[in-house]
């Protein structure tokens, strides 16, 4: 398939970048907003000092009249530092009375936000009354503190902005390089087992973090896969081989039954063919039933499993069998122990081990089942007291096919302990065997509720 066209904002780059050009966006809003508010307050504020300002000159005037106000606007003044307010006294003509404020007087009263002086250089705010007597009084405070602000609001929201920008930018680089690398080296990895190497595995450095999460679920997932081909190779190879003897022999019965004139040795041949070709398709079914348990889609109809019922079940059901084989039977059943599973499995699980050991054990021997809690776990132990098996075997016992010396000349396929392994994985447990005077498996199984401790 050709590459697909790279788009920008889907790439780690270009979302880390999106999300740090929404933080600038933000930081421009909150400066423009922090711009308004503050002008607005500054510009109030020049007008509360204009309007008392003029208060206190109205009083003046108010006690003395023009002279008096011309009086005093020539001591304010006299005493004003540069950043003061301007005055300008006007009469009913028209006529400067006192104050130097260098700007054209507004005709109508009120406030007016930019006066400008003569020259275009300075800028007020202003307010104008007109006073009884026709003349006019302005008083003027200068907008440079206020301009000067606003400028260094702008210029703060300016910088803040392209630093966010520039730093979002620096930041989306570097996360999208760190991003890339850490794919690149799991893509390697992928493309390494396409190509074959399938002992590859996601790397791994040890931080705990998302990427080394993903690579371990992989890894778990490579590893599931692993053995499922190893399986299946085992069981390509033990089918050709194990079935090679049954095979061999079923078509000497079916050449046997077409060489022969003897009527009744053909219909023994015949009967004998039949009988091999049942026992290679009940070996297959056995095969299914293992893959289909190691599927793990049985896992859908899980429901509550009371082992101790299943257990003493069993027992009642094999007694009979067992005390006429000339063994003995013995039980140890905890009450009141649940799990998560397939009723159906967990009772093939059970079967299996105990015909295991029927089948496999000499007269006379003790065959115990146990049942027992130990945490949130609940193990089941089939064990007797019968020869046992060689150390060396017992790694092997739950391959397909796999059988002890002592096993070979008893009945069986070698498939029995491998589909009580599988039907343990598929209920998240594990199985053991030990052989230590005499022989034992044990199944692991995750426990939901020990109901006898909740009493």
């Amino acid at each position: 398939m050709p590459p697909q066209p790279r788009s920008l904002w889907r790439s780690t780059f270009g979302l880390v970048a999106l999300v740090s050009l929404g933080f600038a966006l933000s930081a421009l809003v909150i400066g423009f907003v922090v711009y308004e508010v503050a002008h607005e307050a500054l510009e109030e504020q020049l007008d509360h000092r204009i309007a008392a300002e003029t208060r206190a000159l109205l009083a003046e005037h108010g006690r003395g009249g023009v002279d008096e106000l011309a009086r005093t606007i020539h001591q304010r003044e006299a005493a004003s530092s540069g950043d003061s307010l301007a005055y300008r006294l006007l009469d009913r003509a028209g006529q400067t009375l006192a104050g130097s404020l260098d700007a054209p007087v507004p005709v109508e009263p009120g406030y007016l936000e930019h006066l400008v002086d003569n020259h275009g250089e300075r800028v007020s705010q202003a307010l104008t009354t007109a006073l009884a007597d026709g003349s006019r009084l302005v008083v003027a405070a200068d907008r440079a503190a206020l301009n000067e602000t606003d400028e260094t609001i702008l210029a703060i929201t300016a910088i803040a902005f392209a630093a966010m920008l520039l730093i979002g930018i620096a930041g989306a680089w570097t996360v999208g390089s760190v991003t890339r690398a850490r794919l690149r080296k799991i893509d390697a990895a992928a493309q390494a087992i396409i190509d074959g190497d399938l002992s590859r595995r996601m790397p791994l450095d040890g931080s705990g973090s998302e990427f080394d999460r993903v690579s371990a679920t992989l890894n778990r997932m490579l590893e599931r896969i692993a053995a499922l081909l190893d399986n299946l190779r085992q069981v390509s190879s033990d089918v050709a081989h194990d079935l090679r003897t049954p095979l061999t022999r079923l078509n000497n019965r079916l050449d046997e039954a077409l060489s022969t004139t003897d009527e009744a040795d053909r219909q023994l041949a015949i009967e004998a063919a039949l009988a091999d070709s049942r026992e290679l398709l009940d070996l297959f079914a056995a095969l299914l039933r293992i893959s289909e348990v190691e599927a793990l889609a049985v896992r859908r109809h899980f429901s509550e499993v009371a082992l101790d019922a299943l257990l003493d079940e069993l027992v009642d059901a094999y007694l009979p069998d067992i005390e006429a084989s000339g063994h003995r039977l013995q039980s140890e059943i905890e009450a009141g122990v649940v799990v998560s599973g397939d009723r159906r499995l967990l009772r093939q699980l059970v079967a299996n081990l105990l015909d295991n050991a029927l089948r496999h054990t000499p007269v006379g021997t003790t065959i115990r089942v146990r049942l027992k809690a130990i945490g949130d776990h609940a193990t089941i132990t089939i064990g007797d007291d019968g020869p046992g098996v060689a150390a060396n075997e017992l790694p092997r016992l739950f391959q397909r096919f796999a059988r002890s010396e002592r096993s070979r000349h008893t009945e069986g396929s070698g498939l029995g302990l491998a589909l009580v392994a599988a039907i343990a994985t598929a209920h998240r447990g594990r199985v053991s065997a030990a052989s230590n005077g005499g022989f034992s498996v044990t199944a692991e199984l995750p426990c939901i509720v020990n109901v006898a401790l909740r009493v």
